[in-house]
């Protein structure tokens, strides 16, 4: 299976509460549910898509108790997004839940990258990570996300969990697909470059007879 990493995303790079207002209060965050005023039909239709391709679901701790009790009192079938979460296989990344509560979860504890890996050989199109900050940092240091699909919200809010923070490993991305929504929300799909499985390169420029060009 692929491991996609789905995300929403201010200009400045959080992703904490978008949905709600008490979503993630963590570290006194005091602008939850900043997403909502964008969301439209463009929003809907990337959204259900992604979990349209899902064969089994990724989620950190975190995530896994926030979408549980909300997700589970959605029982219209034609809601694409509560039909995936509650049928799909889950796995939930954690060394403090000791007893699954969601219908087909398995807890991943210990050296969860591995199992991880693991999961990413086996069948299936699409193991998704979706929110989860921390695992979705852990994936990418460790190198096992093969896409990222983030749509980024012209919104800035100056506090909160990002993305990417300080210390990620330095990576570089193909942008395989992009999308504008009518609310100005810009959808991103990004794969690691092939020159490098997703390592940075650098260049320079310079002055060579009059004319500016990239140094080689």
């Amino acid at each position: 299976m692929r491991l996609t990493v789905h995300t929403f995303l201010t200009l400045d790079g959080v992703m904490q509460g978008p949905g709600g207002r008490e979503e993630d209060t963590s570290g006194g965050f005091e602008f939850g549910g900043w997403l909502v005023p964008h969301v439209d039909d463009d929003f809907g239709r990337i959204v259900d898509g992604w979990f349209a391709e899902a064969d089994a679901i990724l989620l950190g701790r975190t995530t896994y108790q926030l979408f549980q009790p909300y997700w589970e009192e959605v029982t219209d079938p034609d809601n694409t997004v509560a039909a995936a979460l509650n049928a799909l296989p889950k796995y939930v990344v954690s060394n403090t839940i000791t007893e699954a509560t969601w219908n087909d979860t398995t807890i991943l504890s210990g050296n969860f990258l591995e199992a991880i890996d693991d999961l990413k050989s086996g069948p299936g199109r699409e193991l998704q990570v979706h929110g989860s900050h921390r695992l979705a940092r852990a994936l990418h240091d460790a190198g096992l996300v093969d896409e990222y699909r983030i749509i980024v919200f012209p919104v800035v809010l100056g506090q909160g969990k990002r993305l990417f923070e300080s210390g990620a490993a330095p990576s570089a991305f193909t942008l395989a697909r992009s999308k504008t929504t009518a609310s100005g929300a810009v959808y991103l799909v990004l794969e690691p470059t092939a020159f490098g499985a997703g390592e940075l390169e650098v260049g320079d420029f310079e002055v060579q007879e009059g004319r500016e060009q990239i140094k080689e």
